[in-house]
């Protein structure tokens, strides 16, 4: 599943939309403290959590997730937002909790 597809399935509301929409989401990953997803989020996954700050960014674009799913109804305040912008990262929101976004992403990838 490519983020365009994530986009098109419409269960998750688009904060962002970088320009990597051809980019193939490999999985899930779940993790809210950031030293661990800086250390172990892999390249193309859908990052699900609720750290909402600058340094998700800093650590999205040093793993090459694919996105960022914004869960339990956490949203980037507005410099965060533009940094989002100018760095090209896409960005979803969602009020699921961590583990049902997470799951639902999982269920796309294996349909």
């Amino acid at each position: 599943m490519t983020v365009q597809e994530l986009i098109n399935k419409g269960k998750f509301k688009p904060i962002n939309i970088g320009s990597n929409l051809d980019q193939q989401i490999a999985e899930p990953f779940c993790c809210d403290l950031l030293s661990i997803a800086m250390g172990k989020a892999p390249s193309g996954s859908a990052w699900v959590t609720v750290m909402g700050n600058i340094n998700t960014l800093a650590v999205a674009a040093l793993t090459d997730v694919a996105c960022i799913i914004l869960a339990e109804g956490v949203m980037f305040d507005d410099a965060t937002l533009e940094k989002a912008k100018s760095q090209d990262i896409t960005v979803f929101g969602t009020d699921e909790h961590i583990f049902d976004a997470a799951l639902a992403i999982h269920n796309f990838l294996h349909e």
